[in-house]
C-alpha cells in the first residue's frame, strides 16, 4: 500500500522557519521524482518545489526560490522541504506528491498534506 505521509506543519511567524518532511512506503521511493506542492485557501494547487529521481536536480517557484531548500534521502524513504524567511504568504495546506513516467505509464501519488500557517 502507498503511503505519503507529511508532517512538520505548524504555526510561525514572519521571518521564521519550519522544516516539512514526507515519509514514503509501499513504492520504490529512489525512481520517484518528489515534489512539494501548496494550496492556499481560495487559491489553486501550485508547484513549490521538484527533486529528480537521477541526479537529485532541483527546480522551485519563483516564489520560494532562495528561501526554501528541498531535499532527498533515498535510504529513508523521505523528502525535506527546508523553509526559511516564511512570510504570510507562504500559509497554506502543503502536500507531497511521488511522480514517476516510464513507458508512456504515470504514476502519482499525494500524501494528505500538512497545514503551514504564517502569521504574527
Amino acid at each position: 500500500q502507498v503511503q505519503l505521509v507529511e508532517s512538520g506543519g505548524g504555526l510561525v511567524q514572519p521571518g521564521g522557519s519550519l522544516r516539512l518532511s514526507c515519509a514514503a512506503s509501499g513504492f520504490t521511493f529512489s525512481t520517484y521524482a518528489m515534489s512539494w506542492y501548496r494550496q492556499a485557501p481560495g487559491k489553486e494547487r501550485e508547484l513549490v518545489a521538484t527533486i529528480t529521481s537521477v541526479g537529485g536536480i532541483t527546480n522551485y517557484a519563483d516564489s520560494v526560490k532562495g528561501r526554501f531548500t528541498i531535499s532527498r534521502d533515498n535510504a529513508k524513504n523521505t523528502v525535506y522541504l527546508q523553509m526559511n524567511s516564511l512570510k504570510t504568504e507562504d500559509t497554506a495546506v502543503y502536500y507531497c506528491n511521488a511522480n514517476r513516467v516510464r513507458s508512456m505509464r504515470v504514476w502519482d501519488y499525494w500524501g494528505q498534506g500538512t497545514q503551514v500557517i504564517v502569521s504574527s
